[in-house]
């Protein structure tokens, strides 16, 4: 089986990561697979990569750099290039932007593809444009890949023509600790962590003003926000305006997440809106007592509506402050049980053999007769 990967970048996002998750799988199953990126940057590779996957970057097959329309053309091109040439079983995109350019890049190809949406379609503020090309373009897929089951009936009725909409959610990486970790207390202090892109949708400024809140009141408490985007000079200026300069912290990307996440004691997710928030899941699957948003779209599932996890009505600052306040009260030996039923829960029902296993189920239903194992 042959299978095309196509992903805006390399980076360290959470498309990105989820994309060289499943080539990474697929390939170990046995598949050839390539991993195409199509940023005109080009970028570089932050997930491993394993041997078995042939990564491709569109930007070293076009002379120059430029940018606009013509280079967007360019590398549109390069693509179907490869399409033609691989000849695959199937390809998968993700992104919205990438699922458009690879929808035009195998027209009249006759090629199965499954195009993937990685956040919220309803509310992700995507422009006028992306909108209206996902509209015309989506429907010449053989299947419209979303995260979760409240977003299909109405994405369905924004996008006529599709008739095929799958909810596959994002699998727990392969390379993933075997057991929940566990915070080390050495330090005499706790932690409060978030981890994203710093930016407008995961709403740190807001995450930042609550744990203020708490501050004083919970002086042996500090927050860690790990992550880099525009809005750092804005969440570092807020800091400094609340005084907190010695309690709050923007340590920026880092290549050890997990060895940091197991340092800290409460995971929060103040985003507002996801579409499944890789952040979230990955924290609970190392025994991380969560805090989050109902915000769409994510968080309920991964939660099981609150029972794994505390939900807290989306933008109610108040009640995220209560389940702070809740969270950092309890002893370390009762926020440690309550981090073992989220591991148990998203480690049960979103390991990478369950996801891989409604993969081949999708494969198989738009015709692909070989199973991916």
């Amino acid at each position: 089986m042959k299978i095309v990967v196509v992903v805006n970048s390399l980076g360290s996002g959470g498309a990105e990561r989820v994309a060289t998750t499943l080539a990474n799988a697929w390939a170990d199953a046995g598949a050839k697979v390539q991993l195409v990126a199509t940023y005109s940057g080009r970028g570089t590779i932050f997930y491993p990569v394993g041997p078995g996957v042939a990564v491709r970057f569109l930007a070293d097959m076009v002379p120059g750099r430029s940018a606009g329309k013509l280079f967007f053309f360019l590398r549109l091109g390069k693509l179907r290039q490869i399409i033609r040439s691989e000849r695959p079983t199937v390809v998968v995109s993700h992104l919205t932007n990438v699922n458009v350019m690879t929808i035009l890049a195998t027209c009249l190809l006759r090629v199965p593809l499954i195009i993937c949406e990685h956040n919220n379609p309803l509310v992700d503020g995507r422009s006028l444009f992306w909108r209206i090309a996902s509209r015309l373009t989506y429907r010449f897929a053989s299947c419209v890949s979303v995260l979760t089951h409240d977003v299909v009936a109405p994405y369905k009725a924004l996008l006529p023509g599709v008739g095929n909409m799958a909810v596959i959610p994002n699998p727990l990486p392969a390379d993933m600790p075997s057991a929940p970790m566990r915070p080390n207390g050495a330090s005499g202090r706790f932690r409060v962590v978030g981890v994203g892109r710093l930016q407008y949708q995961k709403q740190f400024d807001l995450l930042i003003r609550m744990f203020s809140r708490l501050s004083k009141e919970f002086d042996n408490w500090d927050l860690y926000i790990w992550g880099e985007g525009p809005e750092r000079p804005a969440l570092e200026e807020l800091i400094d305006q609340l005084g907190l300069r010695r309690r709050v912290f923007l340590p920026g990307r880092t290549n050890a997440l997990w060895e940091e996440l197991a340092n800290c004691d409460l995971f929060a997710l103040s985003s507002r809106f996801e579409g499944w928030s890789m952040a979230l899941m990955e924290a609970m699957a190392l025994g991380l007592p969560a805090v989050a948003f109902d915000c769409p779209s994510g968080p309920r599932d991964l939660t099981e509506r609150g029972v794994s996890g505390r939900l807290v009505e989306n933008g109610n600052a108040d009640d995220f402050v209560a389940a702070l306040r809740s969270m950092m009260s309890k002893s370390s030996a009762d926020r440690q049980s309550l981090g073992r039923l989220g591991a148990d829960s998203v480690r049960g029902r979103f390991s990478l053999a369950r996801v891989t296993a409604l993969w081949d189920a999708e494969f198989r239903k738009i015709g692909v007769l070989e199973e991916v194992r």
